[in-house]
């Protein structure tokens, strides 16, 4: 994890999400990680979820992400134990709730929340998920970041949706590059995420190669990334998944682009 860090770092992005339990454990190793790439001058952005947060340890977490240089978390309910329809009796039952109680123990965190450009997977319609966002951005999320999407229409549909419900913060585009075939299957569990033929005829091509599989992610992220900066979209999170030469390789690829401002 240690090396990890300092190759993402050494490409100095405008952040880096730490996902709870970084590492293999729980809140101590997510505060470490992030307290890590804070002590290396880059933003660290850390997750908090309703599974697994007591209510009553909110505070003590904070105070010793604070105490770290941590200031900006990601607010999110976590994937449910298999079988769960909801999180445990006495946990935050949704992320609207841990967001409006990180304002309430610390409101000088910068508070994130997760949004899906193709509509949560359990909500029944677009319309009720726009809903529950708002109901989230109003408990106090200063800005948003989207779940994986594969086809930029979806994104930009999504960002003129949630701004005629009035939606106002700014929205993170999340870009996921698929650079082993067998990551397929778990991007459209997590998301439901519609892969357009384009991509899935690079996944049934090099899906076998890991080598060639991986360049053609890394293309194809590229390509996502170049049309969303070309569409005026300045705030883009890349998805590396521990893998700092998935970075630097889109970092290559965009270079004159990001220097064009």
């Amino acid at each position: 994890m240690r090396e990890v860090v300092e190759r993402l770092c050494a490409a100095k992005p405008s952040f880096m999400s730490v996902t709870f339990g970084a590492g293999g454990g729980r809140d101590a190793h997510t505060a470490d990680v992030a307290g890590a790439i804070e002590a290396r001058g880059v933003t660290a952005l850390a997750h908090q979820t309703c599974v697994g947060t007591d209510p009553a340890q909110l505070p003590a977490r904070l105070a010793l992400l604070r105490s770290l240089g941590v200031e900006n978390v990601l607010a999110l309910r976590g994937d449910l134990p298999d079988g769960a329809a909801a999180p445990a009796s006495g946990l935050f039952a949704h992320a609207s709730d841990l967001v409006r109680a990180i304002r309430e123990a610390d409101p000088s965190f910068c508070v994130g929340g997760a949004c899906y450009p193709e509509c949560h997977p359990e909500s029944p319609h677009t319309d009720e998920d726009v809903r529950r966002l708002k109901e989230k951005v109003d408990a106090g999320c200063d800005f948003l970041t989207t779940q994986m999407f594969f086809d930029n229409a979806l994104f930009y549909r999504f960002l003129w949706k949630v701004r005629e419900a009035g939606i106002g913060v700014p929205v993170v585009a999340g870009i996921m590059p698929i650079t082993n075939g067998n990551q397929v299957a778990r991007a459209q569990k997590l998301s439901g995420s519609f892969m357009p033929r384009r991509f899935t005829a690079l996944v049934d091509k090099f899906g076998d190669r890991p080598a060639a599989m991986e360049q053609a992610g890394v293309a194809y992220a590229t390509d996502q990334i170049v049309d969303l900066i070309a569409n005026g979209v300045r705030a883009i999170h890349v998805y590396t998944m521990n893998k700092p030469q998935v970075a630097e390789a889109i970092l290559r690829n965009l270079s004159e682009i990001l220097a064009a401002g």
